[in-house]
């Protein structure tokens, strides 16, 4: 079972929802629907009620949704560096022109959507309320259909809100005109535990977004009977999927988008070979025979990638076999104005190709290609797939910035794992290599094809031995973690000035009992 509170409404599902007491159709346009409203699926719920090494929890999916009106609703949230808040305008139609309007602060306080939005109501059979708590709101909903037969038939905006890595620069979240984003019912920051009954829960959009919105009181609530369950699982495997569920509810709702946390997961090397999109995808198979390279000095300057790092982050101390190794997580990003694509093709009979990157104009008309290092197959376990050889290098670096020791990681596999900025000019908000199960080839591939689109970075986590830094013969004091993009000058760029970003780190202790200390970056990670 995928879904841990299940509708009584045969078939109710994201893509037919059933809007019920709201006001707003789904089959047939209306009189013009307000800029959002809340409907329910479903007048009645079942929650299942898990219990997992003596905690027990539910996790609530109520079957609420928002419903963008006339327009699509989009909002836009940037910070001009680490040392700035995050400021947020949405963009809505005024006199049949599209108007930026600033939110509030304390609206937007990070990169998982609009802070507090709803505040959720659980009453019992008594009409007692055993619980209330508010929930954060993300708009880029994974489940996002179509709710209406006038609405326009694609959603551009994208999918889910920003995950784990601090250093964001911009985000957009949007619901497209007649289309649906899910509600989030679980509580933010505590594990929700009912016993077995009858409740009655009530959703309803807080009195500041209700203003600020301009939405009708009538369309800014929904109430659903809420039956709770205790669920058998049974066996090793339901065990298992019970941990899980356990391990979400800890984490919240509202934490990182799946594709994101799967990315990361994958990039630690946990790749699935058998799911490999370059293999049948058209968009990721390039020709299978190496072009004629087309000097850019024939080619007038044009768009360009431009690889950027961010700071390492995620950053802790393991013991491994006796060994003191500094794990952490880096990000390249590509800030520029064209995507960065790297075409491979496979020497025959061998286990290596000849990369070429390619360039396009303003119109996205392929108009160079250049010889961009090489392609390599990996065949160990948990990667399986060709590496890029020249796109990044991770270092530590001495007090004094020399180099102390280098990361063992040399190749990779490019994926969009990150939306660092969409805010910019060009940036893909719908890139479709997330993770490694959609790029990167199989052993079988004579071409491969990497991308990183505009505004998206790919993150590697480095805790594998040989990939992370192995500090243990080295003295206590500051270090600094360089994390550098294109660090042979192989990829062809706007700047190079920008491929380098630095994170200090702090090794103390004895050699039995290594520490770390990790200075934030003006309050971040």
């Amino acid at each position: 079972m995928t879904r841990r509170t299940r509708l009584w409404a045969a078939g109710a599902v994201a893509a037919a929802v059933t809007l019920a007491g709201a006001g707003v159709g789904v089959a047939s346009a209306a009189a013009e629907p307000p800029p959002l409203a809340f409907t329910r699926a479903a007048p009645e719920v079942i929650a299942d009620r898990y219990v997992w090494e003596g905690q027990a929890y539910i996790y609530l999916d109520l079957g609420i949704h928002v419903i963008a009106g006339k327009h699509p609703f989009e909002i836009r949230a940037t910070r001009a560096s680490y040392a700035k808040p995050i400021k947020a305008r949405q963009y809505v139609v005024k006199n049949g022109k599209r108007t930026a309007v600033n939110l509030p602060i304390g609206m937007v306080l990070g990169w998982n959507g609009l802070k507090d939005f709803t505040t959720v109501s659980i009453r019992n059979s008594t009409g007692t309320e055993v619980a209330s708590y508010s929930t954060d709101f993300c708009p880029n909903s994974w489940n996002s259909a179509r709710t209406r037969r006038d609405a326009p038939a694609q959603n551009p905006y994208p999918r889910g809100c920003a995950g784990g890595n601090p250093f964001h620069l911009g985000a957009v979240w949007g619901i497209q005109a007649g289309w649906n984003a899910e509600v989030n019912a679980n509580p933010q920051t505590q594990i929700l535990d009912l016993p077995d009954g009858q409740y009655q829960a009530t959703v309803a959009l807080n009195p500041r977004y209700r203003a600020q919105f301009k939405i009708p009181e009538q369309n800014a609530t929904q109430t659903v009977g809420l039956t709770v369950r205790t669920a058998d699982d049974g066996g090793v495997v339901g065990a298992g999927l019970t941990k899980a569920r356990l391990e979400a509810a800890r984490a919240g709702a509202n934490t990182a988008p799946r594709a994101v946390a799967a990315a990361h997961a994958e990039h630690a090397g946990q790749g699935d070979p058998a799911t490999q999109i370059a293999a049948y995808q058209p968009g990721f198979r390039p020709p299978a025979k190496a072009p004629k390279a087309v000097p850019l000095s024939r080619v007038a300057k044009g768009p360009r990638p431009d690889l950027r790092s961010l700071p390492a982050w995620g950053i802790s101390l393991a013991q491994e076999e006796g060994r003191w190794n500094v794990n952490f997580g880096a990000t390249v990003w590509n800030a520029g104005t064209s995507p960065l694509l790297v075409d491979g093709f496979r020497r025959t009979g061998s286990e290596l190709m000849d990369a070429y990157q390619y360039f396009f104009d303003t119109k996205g008309k392929e108009v160079a290609s250049v010889k961009a290092g090489t392609m390599e197959w990996d065949a160990r376990d948990g990667h399986r797939h060709w590496h890029f050889t020249d796109f990044a290098q991770y270092n530590l670096l001495s007090a004094d910035k020399q180099l102390a020791v280098r990361s063992g990681k040399e190749a990779f596999c490019l994926a969009n794992t990150d939306a660092v900025d969409y805010t910019i000019p060009g940036a893909k908000w719908r890139p479709d290599n997330t993770d490694l199960s959609s790029s990167c080839g199989q052993n079988t591939a004579v071409a491969v094809r990497e991308v990183l689109d505009v505004g998206s970075g790919d993150t590697y986590t480095q805790a594998r031995p040989g990939q992370s830094f192995d500090v243990t013969d080295l003295p206590n004091g500051s270090y600094w973690i360089e994390v550098k993009a294109n660090p042979v000058g192989t990829l062809t760029e706007l700047s190079t000035k920008n491929n380098s970003a630095f994170r200090e780190i702090r090794l103390g202790g004895t050699a039995e009992a290594r520490t770390l200390e990790i200075p934030t970056v003006y309050g971040l990670d």
